[in-house]
């Protein structure tokens, strides 16, 4: 958390203040978040880039700064806000942006699991987390071939590959059962027992999932807010995930909830047949 809804709704909302200003000043005040290159070099590079635009590849942000971008990933609890200079610095704002009207981009991350890489557009596919990245779900080339491919030689449950961003990026645990749940597919089944069908309805549903979260500004949980405490709403429209108190929506059998890979992971006992439980 966030996923790919959540860090579209934060791409959005940065570019309604970003756009069109520079970064006149950088101040880090964790090191850990700064990836590349090191901190003092970061600093040094950044200041008075203009600010063309905001895009997301994945789960990460690309701050488009002329001739660099600005890559990044918010991890767990990473937020941005906007301050005036003479506000008090909080303990968990890390990483502070003076912008040329003077105001302040502000990171804030109370885990401090958050990174940022500053990288030559020109090195982009090759320094840096992007080169490593899958195919985004609205991508022409994300066909039932390609995941028949990328899926043939795991035997791994298709809940633990969603979330694997080599494949299709953006997916995290939430939006994953939720897909599963629209594909009538158990979390536990081996990826490489799916058939055509399942391939095509992973990806229709992919599609549809994220798409209606985007349109809801994403899922605001435990402690994930967009930029300055903006919420999502698509927490109202989950069907499944963190459902096991409740009954499917679909049949009226219970919600099971188990651990794969380490993630919660909810499922209809009826809708996705558990074929593993005896």
């Amino acid at each position: 958390m966030p996923e790919l809804p959540e860090v579209e709704t934060v791409k959005e909302t940065l570019k309604l203040k970003l756009i069109g200003k520079k970064i006149k000043d950088v101040k880090v005040y964790y090191d850990g978040i700064i990836a590349y290159p090191e901190v003092k070099e970061f600093s040094k590079q950044i200041k008075n880039l203009p600010i063309k635009d905001i895009k997301r590849r994945g789960k990460w942000l690309m701050f488009d700064l002329d001739k660099y971008y600005l890559l990044s990933h918010l991890r767990m609890e990473g937020k941005y806000f906007f301050k005036n200079k003479e506000d008090k610095l909080d303990n968990h704002e890390h990483v502070v942006f003076t912008l040329d009207d003077d105001e302040e981009l502000r990171y804030r991350d109370t885990r401090k699991f958050g990174k940022m890489y500053l990288i030559k557009k020109e090195d982009i596919n090759s320094i840096g987390p992007i080169k490593d990245l899958g195919l985004e779900p609205w991508d022409d080339s994300l066909t039932k071939e390609y995941l028949r491919d990328k899926y043939k030689n795991k035997k791994l449950p298709i809940k633990t590959v969603l979330l694997d961003q080599s494949i299709i990026v953006g997916i995290g645990n939430i939006y994953a059962d939720e897909i599963l749940f629209l594909s009538k597919l158990n979390p536990l089944i081996k990826c490489c027992d799916l058939n055509d069908n399942d391939l095509e309805n992973i990806i229709k549903y992919t599609k549809e999932v994220l798409e209606k979260a985007i349109k809801l500004g994403g899922t605001t949980i435990r402690t994930y807010t967009s930029v300055d405490g903006v919420h999502g709403r698509f927490q109202n429209e989950l069907l499944i995930h963190g459902k096991d108190k409740d009954v499917c929506p679909n049949c009226g059998q219970p919600v099971k909830k188990i651990r794969v890979g380490g993630r919660g992971t909810y499922y209809c006992i009826n809708c996705q047949k558990d074929i593993y439980e005896k």
